[in-house]
């Protein structure tokens, strides 16, 4: 039996669940998320207890124990994505790097002859802090913020794939928290032979 998947999800104040058949809706101040829940799997809404129970109904099937903790990991997110809501923060680095929200689009200069657009996906909120790059040592930076976890992380990595950080100078689009390993260039010999 899956260890997270037993564990129920706590209902904060302010946000109401609702079941009907397999589908789970979740209401809270930030807004409203909704989901199919995969028919081997139960999931039992406690009003007076608040709290979220998630059901195996087959403890030793192999796919059913997967599905179990996963269930409950995604009901767990939709309740602090409308509760508390989720946020990505982004760097650019490199120079003359830079970026810009222009009619629902963020548009990104990252070295290519042309600019990179991505259409902001509906739910997602950008706040550019810093939009361009100063020299090496201060990156442009943005966040992500929304209620949708798995929307907010494929975005995210939809804009890193534009352009990812390179290993020798660091340039390139990065999460904030994210460590790139460097590498050191080529050592020239001096000409004395």
């Amino acid at each position: 039996m899956s260890r997270i998947g037993k564990k129920p999800i706590g209902i904060p104040g302010g946000v109401k669940v609702e079941r009907k058949g397999r589908c789970i809706k979740v209401t809270g101040p930030l807004g409203e998320l909704q989901m199919d829940c995969h028919p081997r799997i139960k999931v039992k809404v406690d009003d007076a207890g608040g709290k979220i129970v998630v059901e195996n109904k087959r403890p030793q099937d192999r796919q059913n124990k997967q599905l179990h903790g996963t269930m409950r990991a995604l009901i767990a997110n939709m309740v602090t994505g409308v509760s508390k809501g989720f946020e990505k923060k982004m760097e650019i680095f490199g120079t003359g790097y830079n970026v810009k929200e222009q009619g629902g689009k963020l548009a990104f200069q990252v070295g290519f002859c042309h600019s990179v657009e991505l259409v902001i996906p509906k739910g997602i909120k950008v706040n550019i802090d810093v939009g361009a790059t100063r020299g090496n040592d201060v990156p442009a930076r943005f966040t992500l913020s929304g209620t949708d976890k798995c929307l907010l992380g494929q975005f995210a990595a939809d804009i890193r794939k534009i352009r990812p950080p390179e290993p020798y100078k660091g340039k390139g689009i990065r999460y904030a928290d994210e460590h790139v390993r460097r590498k050191v260039g080529k050592a020239f010999a001096s000409g004395a032979a």
